[in-house]
């Protein structure tokens, strides 16, 4: 029996089904009330009609390109089937244990280095397929998951990482080992993940399907148009719906070890805050015995690579160190009005860089033929999103830097559409684009 009948109120889920989110908050009862207990009928509840409608809703919202096979989501709403019939095709391969996963298509994406990120996509039947799994096996990892941990995990966010780091800085637990892990997506080994899931799940069926995934054949196009297919040996592609929680769960193990009798948070009284693959270790101290520790369990027992020209140990203490993490930058600073120093949390310098970069692009010469009010209510849109995530900490300094930049380029816009000079009427330009639509950020200090 995997789920106990239990009298507890289940509390629904936004955008799940009654009945599913009673299974899901079920599975999660049974699996906090018995940590060592091995579930093994769930692949019945994957195939489910409402998982994979539930499953199809999900990715639908997620929008994202087609797979290597080239198919859209509105190719699939317009076909003969409709979506009904394309869930019914996999429902049925699935029951019939006849589902094999596609290939997944390579895509690089610029970093803010320079450098290039892969990126597999799935097709969009082996993402809906993926997401069913997620449903189902989600709750049983979620009871697992350390504190500590923060990234793309329910009812968690960034901005809790941030306030923790804050919190441990204000303790005096401000020397701090910054770490990064090289291409942790991509170096996770398939035998060591397989055995993190079978803690849990025992039926062969989800485990068959999960190891599918991680074998699929890697499709890219060079740069002369010739394809190449390899199958992976390690790693969980990046795109692919499963693997944030499987990414998750294997640095669970990570985090547990660290909390253990035998780990920093015992003889080092140090505090772990980990956002998927970036973390940082927090101490009074952090000496030469943690940081042997965490090469040793990273490198030695996990089989990962740590990148050690981007790792450091850094005492925020001290003048000018900063550390970055999430977007964010942590400063000590002293106060502007003589009352000391406070830790200051501002967007990063290259988290600045990177909308400025935005901005510049969608207001460029060439973006002329755009209709201006047009142009001002997108790149409002753009800076208010910007805004919504970099709002926590101290973001007045960097808000009103933003706001007299894209004021200079909307200026420089306008002028640019017309051989006269153009000039608003009885009006200042910052009358004149707010008049028009455009929205200024508010650089009000507030702290979250």
């Amino acid at each position: 029996m995997d789920a106990p009948n239990t009298d507890e109120v289940t509390i629904p889920e936004a955008g799940i089904p009654p009945a599913l989110s009673s299974l899901r908050q079920k599975l999660s009862h049974k699996a906090k009330q018995e940590p060592k207990f091995r579930f093994y009928t769930l692949y019945g509840h994957i195939t489910r009609w409402d998982t994979l409608e539930t499953a199809w809703k999900l990715v639908r919202a997620n929008k994202g390109a087609p797979g290597p096979d080239g198919i859209t989501f509105e190719q699939i709403e317009k076909s003969e089937g409709g979506v009904r019939g394309f869930l019914l095709n996999i429902q049925s391969d699935l029951r019939q244990k006849t589902y094999e996963p596609g290939m997944v298509k390579r895509i690089w994406i610029p970093k803010a280095n320079g450098k290039l990120r892969p990126l597999g996509i799935p097709n969009i039947r082996d993402r809906v397929v993926q997401m069913a799994a997620k449903l189902i096996v989600e709750p049983i990892f979620e009871t697992m998951f350390e504190d500590c941990s923060y990234g793309f995990r329910p009812n968690r966010s960034a901005h809790q990482a941030l306030t923790v780091i804050r919190n441990h800085l204000k303790q005096g637990f401000c020397e701090v080992y910054d770490a990064d892990l090289q291409g942790y997506f991509d170096s996770i080994p398939h035998d060591n993940l397989m055995k993190c899931l079978e803690t849990r799940i025992s039926d062969r069926w989800v485990l068959k399907l999960i190891r599918m995934w991680l074998k699929a054949i890697v499709v890219e196009k060079g740069e002369n148009g010739v394809k190449t297919y390899n199958r992976p040996k390690q790693g969980t592609p990046q795109g692919g719906v499963l693997s944030p929680l499987l990414a998750n769960l294997y640095l669970h193990f990570f985090d547990r070890e660290f909390q253990s009798e035998r780990g920093p948070a015992e003889f080092a009284n140090a505090k772990l805050v980990r956002y998927a693959d970036d973390f940082v270790i927090m101490a009074r101290f952090i000496g030469t015995q943690v940081t042997d520790w965490i090469e040793k369990t990273l490198e030695g027992r996990m089989k990962l690579v740590i990148n050690r020209e981007k790792t450091r140990v850094v005492n925020l203490v001290e003048r000018g160190q900063v550390l970055d993490f999430l977007g964010f930058s942590f400063r000590y600073d002293r106060s502007l009005y003589f009352t000391g120093r406070y830790w200051n949390i501002f967007p990063s310098q290259k988290s600045f860089q990177r909308e400025v970069t935005k901005i510049r692009e969608m207001t460029a010469s060439r973006n002329c033929c755009i209709p201006f009010t047009e142009l001002l209510l997108n790149v409002s849109r753009q800076v208010h999103g910007w805004a919504n995530y970099f709002h926590f900490g101290h973001p007045k300094k960097s808000f009103s830097k933003l706001n007299g930049y894209v004021h200079r380029r909307l200026r420089l816009n306008v002028r640019r559409r017309s051989q006269r000079r153009f000039c608003p009427h009885n009006e200042s330009y910052y009358a004149y684009f707010k008049r028009l639509g455009f929205q200024y950020l508010s650089v009000c200090s507030t702290t979250a």
